[in-house]
């Protein structure tokens, strides 16, 4: 196997077994990874438009509006639309929605200390290093730079 070639299947593996991890943990709360994702990237920015969210995430290229509805349908994201544009609509965290970004916040970090066993603070250092020179200009690699600043550089649009 040429270099490329496991470099190609260890990245896809190791986001297969974390997904699996994370899908595993957060089950007990109903929601998927891409919908803890939604949920994380409203609770650190605060109200924002369906853009905006859609700029943030990782989990879903185009438009998350599907996503975005069923967190509506569970009353865990309440969606307005601007009455001066209509075609716009902001989305923020209902109360069970904050709730609920906490217990996800929980999981997270037994998916980080899941990881901290694995490698060392240097050796993840590096991997981010070398992941971010993969994904340097892509839809997800613009996500990620997005949301590496404070919350107050998170988009509102």
């Amino acid at each position: 196997m040429k270099p490329e070639e496991e470099l190609r299947f260890l990245i896809l593996g190791a986001q297969r077994e974390g997904n699996r991890l994370l899908t595993d943990l957060l089950s007990p709360l109903g929601v998927t990874p891409s919908q803890a994702e939604v949920i994380s990237c409203l609770k650190a920015g605060g109200p924002m438009s369906l853009n905006a969210v859609g700029k943030l995430l990782v989990c879903e290229t185009g438009s998350p509006s599907r996503l975005v509805s069923t967190l509506v349908e569970r009353a865990l994201v309440v969606r307005r639309e601007n009455p001066e544009d209509r075609r716009e609509v902001e989305l923020e965290l209902t109360q069970e929605g904050h709730r609920l970004a906490a217990e996800i916040r929980q999981v997270e970090s037994r998916l980080y200390g899941w990881l901290g066993q694995r490698l060392t603070l240097d050796e993840i250092t590096t991997a981010v290093g070398l992941l971010r020179v993969l994904v340097a200009g892509t839809a997800a690699g613009n996500a990620i730079t997005r949301r590496d600043g404070p919350s107050s550089d998170l988009p509102k649009e």
